[in-house]
């Protein structure tokens, strides 16, 4: 089992800027991808940034160029950088990982809500 907390939501002007922490305690040594997603109310959870253990990133289109996704090993921990933020980025941010043989198993933390205001 892997368990995940997330932290560093708020409340954020438009074309502010905040940073999402989520750190990984339990069984770290299986974790591979971590990612994070979002979910808007009325929307789907949408794909937000990947990274794999040795650091390549993935990115949803929307979030190109503003968010940057990092990852700390040794500390298992993952962050998100969000600058310029927009209103449409408000929703709950969900940290998850993908862990064991062929990522066989999937964790989920319980989620922390970022809005941004006009």
């Amino acid at each position: 089992q892997v368990q995940l907390v997330e932290s560093g939501g708020g409340l954020v002007q438009a074309g502010g800027s905040l940073r999402l922490s989520c750190r990984a305690s339990g069984k770290t040594f299986s974790i591979n991808v971590m990612g994070w997603y979002r979910q808007a109310p009325g929307k789907q959870r949408e794909l937000v940034a990947t990274i794999s253990k040795g650091g390549s990133t993935n990115y949803a289109d929307s979030v190109k160029g503003r968010f940057t996704i990092s990852r700390d090993n040794a500390k298992n921990t993952m962050s998100l950088q969000m600058n310029s933020l927009k209103v449409e980025d408000t929703a709950v941010y969900y940290c998850e990982t993908k862990a064991g043989l062929g990522n066989t198993y999937e964790f989920w933390g319980q989620g922390t809500q970022v809005t941004v205001s006009s």
